[in-house]
């Protein structure tokens, strides 16, 4: 049995979850940073740390939701949620478990912990596109194991689930059957410039927009061959080898850093395929830090063979703008 099965199998639950949320249109509360978030977002992320709690009581967890906020949520909304998580579990769920199950594993320090991001990409459940359920781990600072499941997925018209184990990549579809060997997932060796595929976000700042563009350009990309989707779908894509290059930011991090649910387990699953992710300089990101990647302006999440490209089309485009991208080591 692989070891992270246990959270497989709550990813591929959440999924569910989310599915029957999206179909229900529950309704969509601000947090405090104005970002969206759903009663899924909520019953996901309890279903994960329900399994982390008991197969990994000992674990550390980062997590994006916690259960001050989902006290604020309307009573009916969060009724429906424990209900639906009782549902699929098959026990009895209080609300009151679902809080422990909300907030387990926070602020304790331990040797592996566990990031997640419950819904990732809301603004595309939301809409109706993709988004992902996503778990990475943190072993001494750094992603090493990455699951990420895509209810409404590219790649398979019934879902795909992403996985790392062993320190390889896989794919298997989301409602597999039992016995259904997973595939092995390597990046692609794409090196041409005019046939990369490029994947991006759907909702970029005026400033990133501008700067994708230039880089773009610069470094002789095809800009008909760029596809947007929400969430670390586009980190699986890249994993998969069905996109070669995806580029966050850069963005003013004292104002808006970057979340490490938001790119934990996607690295963790790049990496496993073959692929490079970085930041904009070509420099490790920093895993430890906390929820925030604090020195870390933007990535570059590639297939391998045209990172250091993209990188040195990044430094002279915007290599003046963002001092540290030419500052030497």
């Amino acid at each position: 049995m692989r070891e992270l099965q246990p959270i497989i199998d709550a990813v591929r639950l959440a999924c569910e979850l989310s599915r029957r949320v999206q179909a229900s249109q529950a309704g969509v509360t601000r947090k405090s940073d104005a970002s969206p978030v759903t009663i899924a977002d909520y019953g996901a992320q309890a279903l994960l740390c329900r399994a982390i709690s008991r197969h990994f009581p000992e674990d550390g967890v980062i997590a994006e939701e916690g259960g001050e906020a989902f006290l604020t949520v309307p009573q009916a909304e969060r009724e429906q949620v424990v209900r639906l998580v009782g549902k699929l579990l098959g026990e009895l769920v209080s609300e009151a478990d679902f809080l422990r199950w909300l907030n387990h594993g926070r602020h304790r320090r331990a040797a592996r912990t566990w990031v997640i991001d419950p819904i990732d990409g809301t603004e595309g459940f939301i809409n109706g596109r993709a988004y992902a359920v996503c778990v990475g781990t943190l072993e001494e600072g750094q992603p090493v194991d990455g699951i990420i499941g895509v209810p409404l997925s590219p790649l398979d018209d019934s879902g795909t689930l992403f996985f790392t184990e062993a320190g390889r990549a896989w794919a298997e579809p989301l409602e597999a059957p039992d016995g259904t060997e997973p595939r092995p997932l390597h990046a692609s060796d794409r090196a041409d410039p005019k046939s990369i595929r490029v994947v991006e976000s759907y909702v970029m700042g005026r400033r990133e927009r501008e700067i994708a563009d230039r880089v773009y350009t610069e470094a002789g990309l095809d800009a008909r061959r760029i596809k947007r989707y929400d969430g670390m779908v586009k980190y699986a894509l890249v994993a998969a080898g069905a996109a070669d290059l995806y580029v966050r930011g850069p963005r003013d991090t004292r104002k808006n850093p970057h979340k490490i649910w938001d790119h934990a387990a996607g690295t963790a699953l790049v990496r496993a395929a073959g692929g490079q992710v970085t930041g904009l300089d070509g420099r490790a990101v920093d895993f430890t830090q906390g929820t925030e990647l604090r020195h870390t302006l933007g990535l570059i999440i590639s297939n391998g063979p045209l990172h250091m490209h993209l990188v040195e089309a990044m430094k002279r485009v915007a290599g003046e703008e963002w001092g540290f991208l030419s500052q030497p080591d």
